[in-house]
């Protein structure tokens, strides 16, 4: 995997831009001024990252994920991810019947939901994981493979399923690993 260089990073425009911020050269980037990548964030091979996206620290994208944040925006938060193929989409057309729909229908014949969402610290968006407007994943909670978020999940838990229902609460062990990597950075 080919990663762009930190000049070609700073000419795409990034709102702004941490340190050791990895960028496939074969990423789609859309709207780079409303794009936040903090320190060793990492997106890989194409994904499409485009609105208003925040990438705390240490966040990885893997191959083929597209965050569409739109105008309300998506935030993930320090060490979250997302494995291959997930989506992550704040706003969404209306499919019941009730509007038109579309890139191509003017907004006032259309019904859209439109939400924010953040998903936490320590979160992790298993492979092909969908993500919908509003639906917060909370710190620490992962979602499995394939699984649909339709709604708010519960911190440190793991949800699984279409749409994703809690199983279980999920170890916090990672928080020790996290403890020791700031202790080692703080002697650097």
């Amino acid at each position: 995997m080919a990663f762009l260089n930190r000049e070609q990073l700073k000419a795409m425009g990034f709102k702004s831009l941490g340190q050791n911020v990895l960028v496939s050269d074969r990423a789609a980037i859309y709207n780079a001024d409303q794009i936040e990548l903090g320190d060793n964030a990492r997106i890989d091979d194409f994904c499409l990252i485009s609105g208003r996206v925040v990438l705390e620290r240490n966040v990885h994208l893997a191959a083929y994920t597209n965050i569409a944040g739109g105008v309300k925006g998506v935030r993930f938060g320090q060490f979250a991810g997302c494995a291959y193929g997930c989506h992550v989409f704040t706003q969404s057309d209306d499919y019941t019947g009730e509007a038109l729909f579309n890139p191509t229908v003017d907004d006032k014949y259309k019904k859209v939901a439109m939400a924010a969402i953040d998903i936490g610290a320590f979160a992790l968006l298993g492979t092909n994981a969908l993500v919908f407007p509003g639906a917060d994943v909370a710190e620490g909670t992962a979602i499995g493979a394939m699984s649909m978020v339709t709604k708010p999940t519960e911190s440190w838990s793991v949800y699984f399923g279409r749409p994703a229902k809690r199983l279980k609460a999920r170890k916090k062990g990672l928080l020790d690993q996290y403890e020791k990597l700031l202790a080692d950075e703080a002697g650097r």
